[in-house]
Formats: structure tokens, sequence, C-alpha cells
């Protein structure tokens, strides 16, 4: 049997507002606001469902996020030299495969969470059947959106294998693989072998395909594509040490999810295989080692490497 939290009482949380401390309003918050228009905007004229599944399909995707996951999608295509604009439906794509992931991730035979983003999970707010049924139409929908690069000049051949980048991040050598071995490691010691592996698959595998499709989409040849991709990773790792650390140190009030879970839960941290100042050791390498890689893109890359400092110093 799973371990469970001591304690699950339903209190409310407070709203996430963050994006990362100030990327709403900074200098990504013009490519933030196009892409919340743009998601909305699809959902409604393509993701028609009966009433309370559009509901829960809606409540899933837009609630208040990082956006993260686009993010690197538009400032990567904008970093190689291509129209951020074009990568929309692509960055559409990802926040709903990550939306997917959450949904699912969420459920009482997976995580168990009552929090989200600072509100109850899609499951506790419609019920666990129609959570099961929005995740399922979000990973599919991400695919169809996908294609819709057709509709902004991006070549045939890119578009497959757009198609192809994000089906295998989503898949079962990628997230779902991560998640398995997850769920396999709860209750055992942690170590850093299966800690890096969960990591590198639930978290690094689709970071790293975000920065992968912005420069596909950008044009960038496939080297650029494939080196872009890699620092995603390797970012995604850095990201999710980091989580693990907030998930001990945080509050629900600031993360807004639970926190402390990962203890109560038995499940296998970084900070757990090899310490606190092992993990903040790590994670800054990783950050180090990103954005010496991106150094030489030059004045295209500046806000792409003002996101990856976003996520450095980001505290939700």
């Amino acid at each position: 049997m799973r371990p469970r939290p001591a304690s699950k009482s339903v209190t409310k949380a407070p709203p996430d507002s963050d994006a990362i401390g100030t990327l709403a309003t900074g200098p990504l918050a013009n490519r933030l606001a196009a892409f919340e228009a743009h998601l909305d905007q699809t959902l409604t004229a393509n993701a028609k469902a009966p009433t309370t599944l559009s509901e829960a399909i809606r409540y899933a995707a837009l609630s208040p996020g990082k956006r993260l996951r686009p993010l690197f999608v538009l400032t990567t295509c904008e970093a190689v030299g291509g129209d951020w604009k074009d990568a929309l439906p692509a960055a559409a794509a990802v926040e709903c495969v990550h939306a997917f992931s959450l949904v699912h991730d969420d459920l009482p035979a997976m995580d168990d969470d009552d929090y989200r983003r600072g509100r109850l999970t899609t499951h506790k707010k419609f019920g666990e059947a129609l959570g099961i049924l929005a995740g399922d139409a979000l990973l599919a929908f991400a695919f169809e959106e996908m294609t819709r690069l057709g509709e902004r000049g991006v070549a045939a051949e890119r578009v497959l294998e757009a198609v192809r980048l994000l089906a295998w991040a989503s898949g079962p050598e990628a997230l779902i693989a991560g998640q398995a071995l997850d769920l396999a490691a709860e209750g055992k010691p942690a170590t850093l072998e299966i800690v890096t592996a969960v990591h590198e698959r639930k978290t690094g595998a689709l970071l790293g395909t975000c920065m992968a499709l912005g420069a596909l989409v950008g044009g960038a040849d496939s080297s650029v594509v494939e080196t872009l991709g890699q620092c995603g990773v390797e970012l995604g790792v850095a990201f999710q040490i980091h989580d693990d650390l907030l998930n001990s140190g945080s509050s629900l009030a600031k993360l807004g999810k639970r926190t402390g879970t990962d203890v109560a839960r038995g499940k296998a941290t970084y900070p757990g295989a090899v310490g606190e100042a092992r993990a903040r050791s790590d994670a800054q390498s990783l950050l180090s080692n990103v954005s010496a890689s991106l150094a030489g893109i030059g004045a295209r890359g500046k806000l792409l490497r003002h996101l990856v400092q976003s996520v450095a110093e980001r505290d939700r």
C-alpha cells in the first residue's frame, strides 16, 4: 500500500497569481498575454465538448499557472531568428500536455492532491471521472493543435517532426515513464540514479522538447534543435530539483499546492538522495551549463536568457 499524507484537510488555498516573479508584467508580458489569448481562443473554437466536460477541460488548461513551457517555446523560436507568433500552436500544445499530466498526477491513484495552482484540483472540482476524461481530452487535443502550425506557414516536414517530438516527450519513454518510475520509487530509499531518471523523464523531457519545438518552428537546423533540446532537459532537471526543495520548505499560501507531501508519501526526491546542500549545488551547476550554452545566441536570445534566469530565481 502506498503511504499517504497524514492530513488531508481541505481548506481554501489562496490564488496563485504568479508567472514566476514578474513575467506577467516584465519583458515577456506581451508574449504571455498573446499565449493566454491564443489558448483560450483555440479551446473555445476547437475543443467543443458537452458542457460539464468542456468546463473541466477549460478549468484544467486555463487555471493560473507559470506558463513556463509555452514561454520557452516562444522565446526559443525568437532566439533562433523566427517569429514567436508562429509558434503559438506549439506553445498551446505543450501546455495542454502539461495540463493533462497535472490533472492525472493529482488523481487519487497517483499523487492524490487537493490543490494545484492555488485552486482545487480538477478531480476535486468536477469528480474523478471527469478529471480523467478532461486529462484524456487535453492530451488528444494537443496533437490536433500542433497540426495548426501549418496554418502559420511552418513547412509540413517540420510540423511532422514537431508532432513526433511532442509524442515522444509525452509517451512511454519520457513523461509517462517518469511517472511510473516515480510511483515505483515511493517508500524506498532514494538514490541519485533513480531520482535523476525520474526528473529527466517527468520534467526534463517535456521542457527539452519545448525548446526543441521553438527552434524547429523558428527554422533552426537539426544540430541547433538538438543542442537547445538538451539545454531544456538540463533546465528541467534543475527546475525539478528546485521543486523538490520548495516542497519541503515552502507553504500552501506561497506555492499554491500542499507542501511536505513528498516526505509524507515517501517520494524519491533529489534532496532525499544527496542532501539539500548538494541538491542546491547540482541545480546551480545545471543552470550554469544552460546559461553557458545560450551565451552564443547573441542579442536575439535576450528574452530566452531572461526566462532561464527567472527559473533560477523562482521561489514558487
